[in-house]
């Protein structure tokens, strides 16, 4: 019996998961939890651009601070960096040197399958550490430093193979709100001052149950970017209880995670650009539906904010300061009653007051 097979157990509807879902994911309420507490709670955030995170705090946390993360982000006590899928994360400095051996095995893969054959990625790298912790550089830096040494290869090819072969954070003031600093980068050896210390995996899973379960192998390995993760359930399934979903597929998940009633009340929330909250599971019906996802992931890798009623995607939002006026535009999917678009609306002010102190008007916009 394969961990997917697993041991049936009780049906958990699509509300049910979508309920535990947003327990997990600290939207049923908002936390009072310092920030760092609550990043790794969530097990890193998605960083693709540098302010999502903030405001996907911001929809977590009662009185969340914008300095705050910044602060925390200047002090290197987190880190944006490389991890889960092979994207970027904004991850506590502790977790990024436990998890990033961890997520080896995916970068491995893509180095094999998108770089020159023949190409030595432990020699590019090699080569690039001694550049990268001189001082942080850009990738436009980099390409040319390693082009001195293999001008016939592809200068871009060289940047990934250096991503793939040394552990990079990005350093402030990139990823500070408001700053507009352009991307470089160093080792996290150098940033941090101390050596990766590499996790377990079991431990590494448990983290993604509390994040994200109750959940399937498959949904966990869509998480994390690497396979073979039922022979690390199986070790931890003595610890776990288990569920069966709508389609008879396992779900695993920790006996005191809470799983919150189908009918709880789940209030509007506005969660922003490559959120983990949709990306996290194979099957994503618990949050999303296949009709609304085509909608919200776009053909060139752009993942949009996301407008949550009743616990699920029900639209898109955009917010935007310029000459001193701070818009959020919201698109909804399918028509809301007067008290609902009220409460999208109210968020969305709270939302634009704390983002954009400096505006001197601010408007949120509905979509015909």
């Amino acid at each position: 019996m394969t961990a997917e097979q697993g041991t049936a157990g009780p049906v958990l509807g699509r509300r049910a998961l979508n309920r535990a879902l947003l327990a997990r994911q600290m939207l049923l309420r908002r936390h009072d939890l310092p920030v760092i507490d609550a990043i790794e709670h969530l097990a890193g955030m998605q960083s693709q651009a540098p302010n999502p995170p903030y405001l996907g705090l911001w929809s977590r946390l009662t009185d969340f601070d914008f300095g705050e993360l910044g602060a925390l982000m200047t002090e290197r006590r987190v880190v944006r960096t490389v991890l889960m899928r092979g994207t970027v994360h904004l991850v506590s400095a502790r977790d990024a040197l436990a998890w990033r051996a961890l997520t080896q095995p995916l970068l491995d893969r893509a180095a094999q399958s998108t770089l020159p054959a023949g190409l030595d990625v432990a020699a590019v790298a090699a080569t690039a550490r001694p550049l990268l912790e001189e001082r942080p550089l850009s990738d436009k830096e980099l390409r040319e430093r390693l082009a001195e040494r293999w001008p016939d290869v592809a200068p871009d090819m060289l940047v990934r193979a250096v991503r793939c072969g040394l552990h990079l954070v990005q350093v402030t003031p990139r990823g500070v709100w408001g700053s507009s600093a352009m991307a470089r980068h160093t080792t996290v050896e150098k940033w941090l001052g101390r050596a990766p210390e590499p996790g377990a995996a079991e431990e590494m899973l448990l983290r993604y149950l509390a994040a994200f379960g109750p959940a399937t192998v498959r949904d966990a390995q869509h998480w994390w970017g690497v396979t073979r993760l039922g022979e690390v359930m199986e070790r931890l399934a003595p610890k776990l209880v288990t569920f069966t979903d709508e389609n008879g597929r396992t779900l695993y998940d920790l006996p005191d995670a809470p799983r919150p009633d189908p009918g709880t009340p789940a209030p509007v929330r506005l969660v922003p650009e490559f959120d983990n909250l949709t990306l996290s599971h194979a099957d994503r019906a618990r949050i999303i539906s296949e009709e609304h996802r085509r909608r919200v992931f776009t053909v060139n890798g752009i993942i949009q904010a996301t407008v949550l009623v009743d616990g699920f995607v029900h639209g898109m939002w955009k917010a935007e300061a310029k000459r001193r006026t701070a818009t959020l535009r919201v698109e909804l999917f399918a028509p809301v009653s007067a008290a609902v678009r009220e409460e999208i609306e109210a968020e969305a002010t709270r939302l634009l007051a704390d983002a954009y102190p400096d505006a001197t008007a601010r408007e949120v916009v509905f979509s015909p």
